[in-house]
């Protein structure tokens, strides 16, 4: 093999760099555990502590959390939300709320439209249907935008405006949560906006409060303006406040206040703002000695303008309680409001960020009123001051409307050489010193900043213009114990399916080549968790999946190897012409097979979302790795070991294998007709059932809610079904979860349109009433949300927009297989028998998911995991189809004269142990992943498990013969011109 020399050094750089990024998950496990040992709270406190200090490489605590390899919901338990802009009332608010009846039909059908385009654009469609004369100019003329549209103004510039507000709304929504969610002090939290219609993924992993969750996700921002105070105007007051509070009594024997936003310390999240729990009657004089008090964690003193105090991020929860408790007490000034900044302060020798925060003095007043509203801030952007002499400062430019330049120009003239407090959601993101007197509503503000934290400011000024709400459409909580079951059930089916194709490929092939090639696929799950580390991926219970398919389908490409091999030495070759041949005639079927698979993964990606992309994301870079170490790692080991006469006596066969499908002789051709018969049979039987029965579709297709509940023992499901249905109105599907009869999955559609807080409850409390009697030991309404291990929540419109991006994603995914099949084998034969293959394999699998799913023991939900298992069965089937293709495309090539039909039946034939082989480790692979990779699995498995065998039938059945009998037809008419 030539360039020896550079692929050693890309695999010793990609090994050293796979371990360099693997290394941090055992450096943040170490202070985790540690962390355990110490019980939560401790632990927690420790770990804070750590946060900013270095542990590696000169990495912190911190910055190594980032590069680790995440956990995903499915696995660490947590909570996936997707929310959507209410974009049809933002469209309202820029119209002056029009009464205009086909203005709100026209609302409505775009809401509801399942289009992936831009939510304007189907607005005005929708609306000049109903109106085809209609004026926007005028139709908007009269609200938000009077500014700047005027009668003679366009349609197209009406438009853009109207892109401008919307696509405005929605970067605002983003950032809005984004600074919510930055202080949840969520480990690996995801955040993405999501291709359609306003919509914004969030992924927080380990969070145990979802009504929290929901309530800070959903509520509008809050940008305001305040005046603040001096250090020095509020000293007196801050610095006599702790004697002040001994004087009230004992707070340690009372409930101390705690921030409403606030959870405990274990949910590692902080708070956003104080609500105060009535206070108990005053201790005893005896115990005041054991009070905490607020010079213990709060250093006071300013670091210039509003700054009154500095205190370690852990201590911030008790120090609110002490001012909470303050406040009510009234021992402190009624304008006087105390807020922490939004984010440490840097360390001013290393310029890292430390565990400090600091507190401003905010001016507040009785109403709680501020000076000035976010609302009146019409742009605000990042950019670079040039005026000053040899520097380029950063800085944030602001512009605001009318109403609020003439409040800014007298709220500055008033504060001049003071501090201007800019707050979001309770917390101050900037405090800047008023120069002079601002008039005309454009600002410059400065700062020492860097340009993240001038982006990060503008960010926050923009967010002040979030003009509607966000709604929650889909909603996933996982409870921590079934993340624990589910990693306990990826590993043990990873490790058994790892040492059981280990074990195949040496009884199959001899010690030695079946050793090099478990190296090899040791190297590709090392490999492959490398790069995902270095992506800063979120390892999911799909993810496992995909990885433990990956060496199913690593051992195709050392099958395909390695049975090359085995036939060029029966032809009587060499060992080194042998391993030279058969690497170079395999390595074109590789290259095609592991390609089209990519192609899958790419549009799995691109469609996909949460797990699915994690599925996908596993796959691609599982493949890839797989082609490097099979194609040139194993090839170096198999030329050094010939080179010292290692392979002198191997033969790539064993007792088992040493006269398996040796020169098999099968007309497979010859029986095609009778090969039809099957998928013809199955796919009718699917079409009537789909008509008759239909699909099991699951939540994300239908729209509903999806419950897992356990209980203390075993439950007869007919009778839970009894007992539930009158509570949610009949509107139920009952599943049983697992083999141990104690877990069941409610999905309902009952008040599907309706959303909050209240009808959350309100279905628990149903759920309470139908279940609590099939417990041993009956729990309480608030023991009950313990035993609800996950839920989950999905909209009628989302459901919609599911089911559309899968259509898509299958559709084009058997398109670009055909036209992949057709560039590389230039023969439109091949593209009709390659589609024709993959579209009955998968028209098969989804026959059997409707005829079986009322039978079958385990649940075949049609949702996003089976639209997964579809396209990773598109890209697997296809890799039989190349791979028989590629040798009828060489036998065509050595015999241009002979019988087409004796050629290709010899190349189905020649391939046939290859076929067999590379399907049956992928198969042993999924059977291990069906059986131990728990019960939320069992359906993506099964479908693939379908796949492999229906994929390889297809492959001798349906695409070769449809292939040649194209073929044939074409040179036929051929020779008749």
């Amino acid at each position: 093999m030539q360039n020896k020399g550079f692929v050693t050094f890309v695999t010793v750089s990609l090994a050293l760099i796979c371990a360099f990024y693997l290394s941090f998950s055992l450096i943040t496990n170490h202070y985790d555990g540690k962390a355990e040992k110490m019980g939560e709270v401790a632990g927690k406190a420790y770990l804070d502590s750590m946060a900013n200090e270095k542990v590696f490489l000169g990495y912190t605590l911190k910055e190594a959390r980032k590069q680790q390899i995440g956990l995903g919901l499915d696995l660490k338990g947590g909570m996936n939300v997707i929310l959507k802009l209410n974009a049809g009332d933002l469209v309202k608010s820029l119209a002056g709320n029009t009464d205009d009846p086909n203005f709100q039909k026209a609302i409505q059908a775009a809401s509801k439209s399942t289009s992936q385009g831009n939510y304007i654009d189907q607005f005005v469609a929708e609306y000049k249907k109903l109106s085809p004369g209609v004026n926007l100019a005028v139709v908007f003329g009269s609200g938000d935008l009077r500014d700047q549209i005027n009668p003679s103004t366009t349609e197209d510039k009406v438009i853009e405006l109207l892109k401008e507000k919307y696509n405005s709304a929605v970067e605002a929504s983003f950032n809005v949560l984004s600074t919510r969610i930055d202080r949840f002090g969520v480990v690996a939290p995801n955040l993405q906006r999501l291709e359609g219609q306003g919509r914004i993924l969030v992924e927080l992993p380990g969070v145990k409060d979802p009504e929290r969750v929901r309530e800070l996700l959903q509520r509008s921002a809050n940008l305001q303006f305040w005046r603040t105070y001096t250090f020095d105007e509020v000293a007196n007051d801050l610095a006599g406040l702790s004697d002040r509070l001994l004087a009230l009594g004992a707070p340690a024997a009372r409930p101390i206040p705690v921030a409403a936003d606030s959870v405990a310390a274990n949910d590692s999240t902080a708070h956003d703002s104080a609500a105060l729990v009535a206070p108990a009657p005053a201790a005893a004089p005896s115990q005041l000695a054991s009070i905490d008090t607020l010079s213990k964690y709060l250093q006071l003193g300013g670091r210039g303008g509003a700054t009154v105090g500095l205190a370690q991020d852990r201590d911030r929860n008790k120090i609110d309680s002490l001012l909470a408790l303050a406040t009510e007490y009234h021992l402190l000034p009624e304008d006087l409001t105390l807020l922490w900044g939004a984010k440490p302060i840097q360390d001013p020798k290393t310029r890292k960020l430390t565990n400090i925060y600091e507190l401003y003095a905010i001016r507040t007043n009785r109403s709680m009123k501020p000076d000035l509203s976010g609302d009146v801030v019409t742009s605000a952007k990042a950019d670079v001051d040039h005026n000053r002499l040899g520097s380029a400062e950063p800085q944030v430019s602001m512009a605001m409307n009318q109403e609020g330049a003439q409040i800014w120009a007298r709220l500055t003239k008033e504060s001049i050489g003071r501090s201007i407090a800019i707050v979001l959601d309770g917390v101050v993101y900037s405090a800047p010193n008023v120069n002079n007197e601002i008039t005309g509503g454009n600002s410059s503000i400065t700062g020492n900043f860097t340009i993240e934290e001038a982006n990060d400011l503008a960010n926050v000024l923009n967010s002040g213009k979030m003009e509607t709400s966000v709604v929650i459409e889909q909603e996933n909580v996982v409870g921590p114990t079934l993340g624990k079951a589910s990693i306990q059930a990826g590993i043990i089916s990873f490790a058994i399916a790892l040492v059981l194709l280990m074990v195949y490929m040496c009884l199959a092939y001899g010690f030695i080549p079946g050793m090099i090639a478990n190296l090899a696929l040791i190297v590709n799950s090392f490999f492959t968790l490398g790069i995902l580390a270095s992506f800063n991926a979120v390892l999911t219970l799909s993810g496992i999946a995909g990885l433990v398919l990956t060496l199913g389908m690593a051992v195709d490409a050392n099958v395909l190897i390695n049975e090359r091999i085995k036939e060029e030495l029966r032809n009587g070759k060499g060992m080194t012409r042998a391993i030279a041949d058969g690497y170079g005639n395999a390595f074109s079927a590789i290259f095609d097979s592991n390609l089209t698979t990519i192609i899958t993964g790419v549009v799995l990606f691109y469609f996909g979302a949460g797990p699915i992309r994690g599925f996908a994301t596993t796959l691609i870079i599982g493949l890839i790795s797989s082609f490097i170490t099979a194609v040139f790692l194993t090839r170096m080991v198999f030329e050094a070991l010939d080179k010292r006469h290692k392979l002198d006596n191997v033969t790539y066969t064993t007792a088992m294998t040493k006269n398996l499908l040796v020169n098999p002789t099968y007309n497979f051709l010859g029986a095609r007709m009778k090969g039809y018969l099957l998928p013809i049979v199955l796919i009718i039987a699917g079409l009537v059932g789909f008509f008759t029965v239909g699909l099991n579709n699951g939540i994300e297709f239908s729209g509903g809610r999806n419950y897992i509940i356990k209980f203390d023992q075993k439950v007869d499901n007919q009778q839970v079904r009894e007992k539930l249905a009158p509570q949610l109105d009949q509107k139920l599907v009952l599943t049983a979860i697992g083999t141990e009869g104690d877990q069941i999955r409610v999905s309902t559609n009952y008040l599907i349109e309706d959303s909050g807080e209240a009808v959350e409850d309100q279905i628990k409390d149903k759920l309470y009433q139908g279940l609590n009697s099939f417990y041993k030991t009956t729990p309480s309404k608030a023991d009950f949300d313990s035993y609800i291990v996950s839920s989950q929540k999905v909209s009628a419109s989302m459901s919609n927009d599911i089911k559309t991006q899968a259509l898509i994603a299958v559709g084009l995914s058997l398109l670009f297989m055909a036209i992949y099949i057709l560039i590389r084998f230039r023969n439109v034969a091949f593209s009709i028998g390659a589609f024709a293959s993959v579209t009955v394999t998968t028209l098969m699998i989804i026959a059997i998911y409707v005829l079986l799913w009322k039978v079958m023991p385990f649940t075949m939900e049609v949702d996003q995991n089976f639209i997964a298992a579809l396209l990773a069965i598109i890209g697997y089937a296809i890799n039989d189809v190349v791979i028989v293709f590629d040798r009828i495309r060489e036998e065509v090539g050595n015999h241009p004269q002979a019988d087409r039909f004796q050629v290709i039946n010899g190349a189905l034939n020649s391939t046939l142990s290859r076929t067999l082989n590379t399907s049956f480790t992928t198969l042993l692979v999924m059977l291990i992943v069906f059986a131990f990779g728990g019960a939320t699995m069992r359906s993506f498995t099964f479908a693939i498990l379908l796949g492999v065998i229906f994929g390889t039938y297809c492959t001798l059945f349906v695409a070769t013969p449809i292939a040649y009998e194209i073929a044939k037809r074409r040179s036929l008419k051929a020779a008749a011109k």
